[in-house]
């Protein structure tokens, strides 16, 4: 995923451009780029012409597995949560 930070780009006035670069990606141009050089193409039409490049994904609803975003974000990323014990318990 790729965003424009609104801190970022005004503190560098570099909003336009940002903006700019962020709706550029999403062309079917930008979007052979991208396929070309091994990321995953969001456009349909060159995801299938790269098809045999990138294997199935088999995705989980969040809903299902989890009970919801607002619960995930509770079990894993809430201070303390699964990520912050899975980090501490790493060797550093």
């Amino acid at each position: 995923s790729v965003a424009v930070v609104d801190h970022v780009v005004d503190s560098h006035g570099t909003r336009a451009v940002a903006e700019a670069y962020l709706r550029y990606l999403y062309t079917p141009a930008a979007q052979e780029i991208i396929a070309r050089n091994g990321y995953r193409p969001r456009d349909q039409q060159v995801a299938a012409r790269y098809a045999r490049q990138f294997p199935n994904v088999r995705l989980f609803d969040i809903d299902r597995n989890f009970g919801g975003w607002a619960k995930a974000q509770a079990i894993f990323f809430a201070d303390g949560g699964q990520f912050d014990q899975i980090y501490a318990a790493a060797p550093h």
